[in-house]
């Protein structure tokens, strides 16, 4: 590869990471406010290098939020934390003109982080630090490759643009709803769209969309003493828990499953009539998203019936089965999100003559901001960047990503960035 990252570049990653920027979603009302401003400055001074200026910092307004696809979560922080949005900023770079769409080339990089605050380091191989694979490592390649790419074609910056959405709110369940959504809508996009989210450096065309339901069970308390006397919701939420895991089975074959978050208490001397259980549904086509959330609400029902059926009559149980339709709940925490499936020709030849391999068709792709991409006319849309979310241990103990890995990513953009300049140029 031609492309390294150098000595500032290694700096610069080092000292976003030891800024904690993990947003309110992640860290929870008491967490630390995120330093994404701090984050944001870094990061653009370090870009104005490159002859990038910064054409917007805030965060989204209130009016942003206020739509029915906002996950519930997101809604209820906004409303009742202060500061919610203020400390959630994102910011838009632009290298270059006021170029049309058509001349324009955007990448989408998320600052903001999973909660944790890991030692930083960097052994002149490895980097470790939240954020050195997903999203901080990538935004510090990025940036290596367009300063490569503008010594090879100087008309990039001149006639061809480049933005930088570098945003916040990717992180915690926000699906982007507070940072790249809103920059999309107003317009802050190219003809070629890139997210920088780990594929191993092969160009990913899909994402998928998830979707989040929530078991509730409110119910009356009992000691251990007199345990049939109350509602035991621990037993009631594990038995929908077996349940809803065998009747979604079958839809693991087109996205993930995950029946998860499973609580009602820690102690063992008392019966909990109170409890919650969430599930995570994914889901890779538009029409799957509808036929999902009926096979939640059918197997819901039905495992309501099938616990009334087996514990109706149990001397711990009865008075829960008795008064389980009245008990539980399911409630939407998100859905109705888009999914991406970018069939834009012209963009796939640009990549592969770039020297970037496409995703593997029969690898599953995952959930990033790019969704928001899904109905964006004249406008290709890929996901790329380096390491793998699993592999370097994205949102685990461990997140790590090689200095050779990111040297490949940003010898990618480098090569991406010159053939698109050339193409948009209208050279062969």
């Amino acid at each position: 590869m031609s492309v390294r990252l150098d000595r500032s570049d290694h700096d610069l990653l080092l000292r976003l990471m030891e800024l904690p920027t993990a947003g309110p979603l992640e860290t929870g009302p008491e967490g630390p406010e995120p330093r994404l401003y701090e984050a944001q400055d870094l990061y653009a001074r370090a870009a104005a290098g490159l002859g990038f200026r910064t054409v917007h910092l805030a965060p989204a307004s209130p009016g942003d939020l206020d739509r029915p696809d906002v996950p519930l979560p997101v809604r209820d922080a906004a409303r009742d934390a202060p500061g919610f949005l203020e400390c959630q900023p994102s910011a838009v770079l632009r290298l270059g003109p006021e170029a049309p769409a058509e001349r324009t080339v955007m990448f989408n990089v998320h600052l903001d982080t999973v909660a944790g605050l890991p030692p930083v380091g960097f052994d002149g191989t490895v980097f470790r630090g939240r954020g050195a694979v997903d999203a901080k490592g990538p935004a510090v390649a990025l940036l290596a490759g367009v300063r490569a790419a503008r010594k090879r074609r100087p008309a990039l910056g001149r006639d061809v643009a480049v933005l930088v959405q570098a945003v916040a709110g990717e992180e915690g369940g926000a699906m982007g709803v507070l940072g790249t959504r809103p920059l999309v809508e107003r317009g802050h996009t190219g003809r070629l769209n890139v997210f920088c989210e780990p594929t191993r450096t092969r160009f990913l065309t899909r994402s998928t969309a998830s979707m989040t339901a929530r078991i509730s069970v409110r119910g009356a308390d009992a000691v251990d003493d007199r345990p049939h006397t109350g509602h035991n919701a621990s037993v009631l939420l594990g038995f929908l828990a077996q349940h809803l895991g065998r009747s979604l089975d079958a839809h693991a074959a087109t996205g993930a499953v995950c029946v998860a978050g499973l609580h009602t208490g820690r102690l063992h001397n008392r019966v909990y009539g109170t409890g919650d259980l969430l599930l995570n549904l994914s889901y890779g086509r538009a029409e799957a998203g509808p036929a999902l959330e009926e096979a939640v609400e059918r197997a819901f029902d039905q495992g309501l019936e099938a616990f009334t059926a087996d514990f109706t009559g149990t001397a711990l149980f009865d008075r829960t089965a008795a008064d389980a339709r009245g008990l539980a709940r399911l409630e939407w925490l998100k859905r109705g999100l888009p999914v991406l499936d970018d069939r834009d020709p012209w963009g796939r030849a640009l990549l592969r003559r770039a020297g970037i391999a496409p995703w593997p068709d029969g690898e599953t792709p995952f959930t990033c901001d790019a969704l928001w991409m899904a109905h964006a006319a004249g406008a290709c849309t890929v996901v790329l960047g380096p390491g793998h979310l699993a592999d370097n241990h994205a949102h685990a103990e461990g997140e790590y990503v090689r200095a050779d890995q990111l040297d490949g990513f940003a010898d990618a953009v480098a090569r991406l960035l010159t053939v698109c300049t050339d193409d948009m140029m209208g050279r062969p």
